[in-house]
């Protein structure tokens, strides 16, 4: 009776009205968000269609699979969507180790991660301005739309409490999309 008694926190991620996501072991309620419910990524059925794994050829089809595998604990199918090319094999088993890591951590969110934003000056396109730019600096500028960069995997370690944070390259080839480490 003298021993605290060992409390377990869970993760919960909160949407607020404003659209800001909120990660937080209290009631959404008491942050002012609402319960976001997590993607179910247990269907076969994919955007209305029967998914068939393979070349993920959009961004959206690669945050599937990478959810997808680390919701399952499936590490085959978290490395059926790296870019093994040019690896050697002592190199791909140290890479396998740290994607057999990643499958077996609670997922919390995977998300893109875009590029600084970038203006095009000109008419021409000869002039861009990119980083924290301000548009209404720039009357009649466009916004030059770039891929991502990157794929941010959110996650608790085992505890269910301790945050854990994985950020994949992107690259594309042969048309697809893939990760890396």
């Amino acid at each position: 009776m003298l021993w605290p008694q060992r409390g377990d926190a869970q993760i919960r991620r909160c949407t607020r009205p404003d659209g800001e996501v909120v990660f937080t072991d209290r009631a959404c309620t008491d942050v002012g968000g609402a319960d976001r419910p997590a993607p179910a990524v247990h269907s076969p059925v994919y955007g209305g269609k029967a998914y068939a794994r393979g070349c993920s050829r959009s961004l959206r089809d690669l945050i599937f699979e990478v959810t997808a595998a680390i919701d399952s604990r499936d590490v085959n199918r978290l490395a059926g969507v790296y870019n093994w090319t040019g690896m050697s094999n002592r190199n791909g088993y140290a890479v396998l180790g740290r994607l057999d890591a990643i499958a077996n951590r609670p997922l919390v969110d995977v998300s893109a991660i875009l590029p600084a934003p970038q203006l095009s000056v000109d008419a021409d396109g000869d002039m861009t301005v990119s980083g924290a730019v301000d548009a209404q600096a720039y009357p009649g500028a466009t916004v030059v739309r770039r891929s991502p960069v990157a794929l941010r995997v959110e996650q608790t370690l085992a505890n269910g409490s301790t945050p854990s944070r994985t950020v994949f390259g992107l690259r594309r080839h042969m048309g697809c999309w893939w990760v890396v480490l």
